[in-house]
């Protein structure tokens, strides 16, 4: 069984997609981990992440880079936001991505392009949505928790910007498959978002 579970940043569906993976005794990867990899890379090469070729060659970072707590950092997330955008970076990704949804016995995925690109014939598809002052506010309090300076204001700021370039990218936006159920997290708890998201697969795969 694959799992794709897809949305905007801070939306909720990292946290949706490991407690999916636990309780279904899935594999879970959080591609968007890779998209920050090469967004970091690309900066530790002092390349420009809106450019095609320095993107690129920053999809050949080693795999110890994936622990680096850096990654989780807004500026990581911001650079993921703009490597993305090349139709090259995400051929690069592709395949990686799509070895880990087609391995046996299946596995969960949360993204962006998880039930449209990646795994279309995913039996579970989730498009997991807040409002940007949600989305913000738990992103605020986790980058507190981290001991890191950022104001709410450039978080809701930043959120909106790249909620813009996902959805208005060439290749592979940020949009709904059409049928993922949709689930929108703005005033739910972490344990209610969570026995939403099971119930919605368990009713899905039982269908």
């Amino acid at each position: 069984m694959i799992i794709a579970v897809d949305g905007p940043t801070a939306s909720g569906k990292g946290t949706i997609a490991k407690a999916l993976a636990a309780h279904f005794g899935l594999p879970h990867l959080d591609t968007g981990l890779l998209y920050r990899a090469v967004g970091r890379q690309c900066a530790l090469n002092h390349g420009n992440a809106d450019d095609p070729g320095d993107a690129l060659m920053a999809c050949d970072f080693p795999d110890s880079l994936l622990a680096d707590p850096e990654l989780r950092s807004e500026a990581s997330g911001g650079l993921a936001s703009r490597v993305s955008v090349h139709p090259a970076v995400r051929q690069a990704l592709y395949e990686r991505q799509r070895t880990f949804a087609t391995q046996p016995g299946g596995a969960v995925l949360d993204g962006r392009d998880i039930g449209t690109v990646i795994a279309p014939e995913a039996e579970v598809k989730l498009f997991v949505v807040a409002s940007v002052p949600a989305r913000a506010e738990r992103r605020f309090k986790e980058m507190q928790a981290q001991g890191r300076a950022v104001s709410l204001a450039e978080i809701a700021a930043d959120l909106e910007q790249r909620d813009q370039r996902d959805r208005t990218r060439a290749e592979a936006p940020l949009v709904a498959a059409p049928d993922a159920v949709l689930l929108d997290t703005s005033d739910l708890g972490r344990d209610e978002a969570i026995a939403a998201a099971i119930r919605i697969a368990e009713q899905r795969t039982d269908g």
